[in-house]
């Protein structure tokens, strides 16, 4: 089993920043992929960046030039660091971890961007 815990979510004002952290631990394997969706209200839960293991990054187009994806593989932590924020990225913000056996998930941190 893998646990997956995130931070560095708040409130910050319309282009700002913010960078998110997440930390698996558990039973993990060498190949996965790691990435962050975000879930406003009343919406779907939509893909925001992943990352493979390998380095391969994959952004939604909503966040491309703004979001920067990034991991340490030695410490089981993928990155999500946030600039120019608009009131539209306001959501909760989920990590997922995708390997050869599940998919596993944090419990979410708040993202809210005030105009």
């Amino acid at each position: 089993q893998v646990q997956l815990v995130e931070s560095g979510g708040g409130l910050v004002q319309a282009g700002g920043s913010l960078r998110l952290s997440c930390a698996a631990s558990g039973r993990i394997f060498s190949f996965n992929t790691m990435g962050w969706y975000r879930q406003a209200p009343g919406k779907q839960r939509d893909l925001v960046a992943d990352m493979t293991s390998g380095n391969t990054t994959n952004y939604a187009d909503s966040v491309k030039g703004r979001f920067t994806i990034s991991r340490d593989n030695a410490k089981n932590t993928v990155y999500l660091q946030m600039n120019s924020l608009k009131p539209e990225d306001t959501a909760v913000y989920y990590c997922k971890m995708v390997d050869w056996k599940s998919n596993y998930w944090g419990q979410g941190t708040q993202v809210t961007v005030s105009s």
